[in-house]
């Protein structure tokens, strides 16, 4: 570890202290004015009886000009305190109430980093979480810090006629100059981090839901000049979860008015600041012209997440940023819900299961693994994670899965009861759960203390002659940074017998949960052993079924095994997976230089039977289509070569291409017709199944279905066809048909801000070493704006995930990567590590790939002036053995 990576403080979760002082109320004066802003601040500080009593008041506070500071009345001279660049210590406080007012300038029109007070296209917004109000003013900048809020915003009238803040609207007026004021009052108390405020000039989209106890609350949505009829779908989304939520979770709105505001320069998704969400542009703008449908699926979820943390989040916070996970987690759980619901519950499984075992399972294999609470950090954040947020929702379905969804409601319900208007810890949520269902969850709470994927060992046992079936599950944890040994888990292992038709048997099994057939083990030992019973024939298991547990599964199956289980698994999950391991095996088999023409028939044969079934639905034969993913490939074998593999899976595409051309061309225009007659959400799937089977012939080299696509290019009314067709022609068509598309599609929408990143992420992603060069080129483009967190994303995250581009042979695109990188950094460090990340897995490639890419990173850990952000995921991912 360098000497630097030691310097940087670490904060460990052991550590917790409650705060000295209590924050009760906040009064905030915001004077926007040309160059700078001025911050007068009220906090009503008393010393916390929880706490250590007689300690120094030390306020949390980064690139505020401090103009004055007084104690109750008193005007303190700099005797009275100690300021440096992170903190404001007051020697000597009452241990009685008392106020402190303190008056600072900042300059966000300064602020690159998008954190605090900013300015983005004539507009100023704010972005407190984790640690951003205190580049606002002074303060304790921690959850666990409750207080109400009244804000005070003056700016110019005319420039920015619309002043928002969180709560209720008070008051406003006109004031001297041509300028005015807005007062806001926030009835709840909050932590620092969920304070928002916004000043600028948008155009209005306004409605009202009325709530279930007859209240009715008015919903505005902000957004650019122009742009109103393209939030109309994110208000229907606002107000469907809104209605689910109390339907559901029996949770109702509190305040006067929900307002969302969105903004072009966010790093984030979205903020869920109590009663006055800030978004990015990306997941509040949806029309049939610009966004795909997959688009609209984004911002209805969106939408909901940051809803639905108006309860969990909001009313209830963490104590603490190592709790990350009690909001978000289950938040995260809460939207798959809303959006399962709303659509196809199978499809919407599979596609959170991705997420899991693709980069959360990545990243539980690198350096940055991490529980879903963790014990230690430098940067909080570089723990806005998927094992946070995604691998913490799978940890919430595996509660309700062994305790029930009846207990799980009642322990939701308990929950809210008890800990409204908290800051509480993922322990407090376990607690509810337990008191919900009587069980004792303390193995289970293995899931929030220990990093790591754990492995599922399977071994059948079949005995034709006595009708028994054994069923042997051991698990182990492979060491992860700072946790070399873990204790075994409590797994919850949904399973189910199916015959050689697909139906299900009912046999005699051990002491276990069996709804209808199905199954729920409960797997708390290093090794298990579950006995059945009562068979006839040997029956097909159906394993895991609703991916009910984060796990890697090592089980041995035949091709014809996994043939069998794609074509007869009711599970869509267990479906897709038998899919998705039929590709993956082709894939392995050119990769190792072994192509077998028995395999490639065997699944060209069960991918037709797929396309064939009028029974599935069309969105999830799309999904069985999509070929398995590079992280999720690397994942399954250590010193790859990520170019040969990437080579490996475009060769098996094409020839499997080519076996089932016929069937594809069919059902794509089967899907064609269907789309026509179909109700709009219906409609979705069947153009994803258009798409995806007509791009996948076209792979094969079918002259007609590459015209088809060169037409629907043209002749799109929509932009999810429009993008399908783009993106075919960039990656896979001629030079020719390049270079008109590339042309043809930023002349038509360069004036749409997120529809010129799509442009930039299909050249960014183009399977090609070429990409490379694409993309430098692009960073210099009139479009691209290297200050805007969406643009870098599109560009540099899009080549860093294109292992053609990336991995390029020379090293290239590692070089690239690296100056990209502290090139961000000074502007923007949080946008910067999420860059940086990209060289996590360096150890487990191939020696050469391995021995470039930490060439690349040494460079940047070795760099002057960089961020704690980037150090901290340098200086760990080198800390990593070539051996893995």
């Amino acid at each position: 570890m360098s000497a630097r990576h030691e310097s940087m403080q670490v904060k460990y979760r052991k550590d917790y202290k409650p705060s000295p002082y209590l924050v009760r109320e906040v009064v905030l004066t915001i004077d926007i004015r040309d160059g700078a802003t001025w911050v007068e601040s009220q906090l009503d500080i008393s010393p916390n009886p929880a706490g250590e009593s007689g300690q120094p008041l030390v306020l949390d506070g980064e690139e505020l000009e401090l103009e004055w500071l007084e104690l109750d009345g008193r005007r303190l001279d700099t005797g009275d305190y100690h300021r440096n660049d992170d903190s404001l210590q007051i020697h000597r406080v009452p241990q009685e109430p008392f106020v402190l007012r303190s008056r600072v300038r900042i300059e966000p029109e300064k602020n690159t980093m998008l954190q605090g007070l900013y300015a983005s296209n004539g507009k100023y917004c704010t972005q407190c979480e984790a640690e951003g109000f205190r580049r606002i003013t002074y303060f304790l900048d921690r959850p666990d810090i409750l207080a109400r809020y009244t804000t005070r915003i003056e700016a110019d009238r005319e420039r920015y006629p619309h002043l928002l803040s969180n709560g209720n609207r008070v008051a406003q007026g006109t004031l001297a100059g041509g300028r005015h004021f807005a007062e806001w009052r926030d009835p709840f108390p909050k932590p620092c981090y969920l304070f928002a405020a916004v000043a600028g000039d948008f155009d209005v989209l306004e409605d009202e839901f009325t709530t279930r106890s007859g209240r009715s609350v008015q919903l505005q949505i902000y957004v650019d000049k122009g742009k109103r009829d393209q939030c109309r779908h994110a208000m229907s989304s606002l107000k469907r979860a809104m209605l689910w939520d109390e339907q559901t979770f029996g949770r109702e709105y509190d305040l006067d008015t929900y307002m969302i505001v969105a903004v072009s320069d966010f790093n984030m998704g979205a903020m869920e600041n109590k009663g006055l969400n800030i978004f990015n542009t990306k997941y509040v703008l949806a029309s049939e012209a610009t966004a795909t449908d997959d688009d609209f699926i984004g911002v209805e979820s969106v939408i909901a997440h940051e809803y639905f943390h108006n309860w969990t989040g909001n009313r209830i916070t963490c104590r603490d940023w190592f709790q990350l996970s009690l909001k978000e987690g289950l938040t995260v759980f809460r939207d798959q819900e809303f959006t399962a619901d709303m659509h196809s519950r199978g499809v919407k499984r599979v596609q959170d299961v991705s997420v899991i075992i693709g980069p959360q399972f990545a990243e539980d294999a690198g350096p940055m693994a991490h529980p879903i609470r963790p014990d230690a950090y430098i940067e909080m954040n570089n723990f806005y994670t998927v094992t946070v947020y995604n691998k913490g929702a799978e940890v919430i379905r595996m509660m309700r899965t062994l305790i029930g969804d009846e207990a799980f409601r009642t322990g939701m319900d308990i929950y809210f009861d008890r800990h409204d208007g908290q800051a509480v810890t993922c322990e407090d949520f376990i607690r509810c759960m337990e008191q919900a269902s009587g069980r004792d969850l303390s193995q289970f709470r293995h899931w929030y203390s220990q990093a790591g994927t754990p492995e599922l060992t399977v071994t059948e046992e079949w005995d034709p002659e006595t009708g028994r079936f054994m069923l042997v599950l051991e698990q182990t944890c492979k060491p992860t940074p700072g946790q070399p040994t873990k204790e075994p888990f409590h797994i919850p292992v949904k399973l189910a017998f199916l015959d050689e038709s697909g139906q299900r048997l009912h046999p005699e099994g051990p002491e276990a949960r069996c709804d209808e057939g199905e199954w729920t083990l409960e797997l708390c030992e290093s090794r298990s052993t579950y006995a059945f019973s009562g068979f006839a024939e040997k029956p097909v298991v159906s394993l895991l079924r609703e991916f009910s547990a984060p796990v890697r599964v090592h089980r041995k199956r035949t091709l014809a095994d996994q043939a069998l289980a794609f074509a007869l698994d009711d599970d869509p999950y267990c479906r897709w997976e038998a899919g998705q391991q039929l590709m993956s095996q082709l894939i392995w088999d050119r990769y190792d230089g072994q192509p077998r023409d028995d395999d490639m028939m065997l699944v060209a044969d069960a991918l037709t039977k797929l396309l064939r079934d009028e029974r599935a639905d069309p969105a999830f034969k799309a999904l069985c289509l999509r070929w398995p993913a590079s992280t999720v490939l690397e994942g399954q074998r250590q010193g790859v070569h990520p170019l040969r593999l990437a080579e490996a899976k475009a060769d098996a595409q094409t020839r499997l291409a080519r076996q089932i051309a016929e069937p594809l061309s069919a059902i794509a225009l089967q899907a064609k017709a269907r789309e026509r007659a179909a109700s709009e959400a219906e409609a979705r799937g069947w153009r994803a199944l258009k798409n995806q089977a007509a791009l996948f012939a076209s792979l094969g080299g079918d002259a007609a279905a590459l015209e088809q696509i060169r037409n629907q290019f043209i002749a799109a009314s929509n932009m999810t066809d429009e993008l399908a067709a783009f993106e075919f022609l960039v990656h896979h068509g001629s030079d020719e048909d390049r270079e008109q598309a590339v042309s043809r599609f930023l002349a038509r929408w360069q004036d749409e801000e997120l529809v010129v990143d799509k442009w930039l992420m299909t050249q960014a992603q183009r399977p090609s070493g070429q990409a490379l060069d694409d993309a430098a080129r692009l960073w210099n483009h009139d479009v691209f704006r290297p200050t805007n967190p969406n643009k870098v994303r599109a560009l540099a995250g899009a080549l860093a995930a294109n292992p053609w581009g990336f991995h390029r042979q020379d090293g290239a695109g590692y070089r690239w990567m690296a100056d990209t990188v502290l090139a961000v950094d000074r502007t923007n460090p949080q946008v910067a590590a999420r860059l940086v990340s990209v060289f996590n897995k360096w150890s487990g490639y191939d020696n050469a790939t391995g021995r470039m890419m930490r060439e690349s990173l040494q460079a940047i850990a070795d760099a002057e002036g960089l961020s704690r952000d980037v150090a901290e995921i340098a200086e760990k991912a080198l800390q990593q053995s070539s051996e893995g």
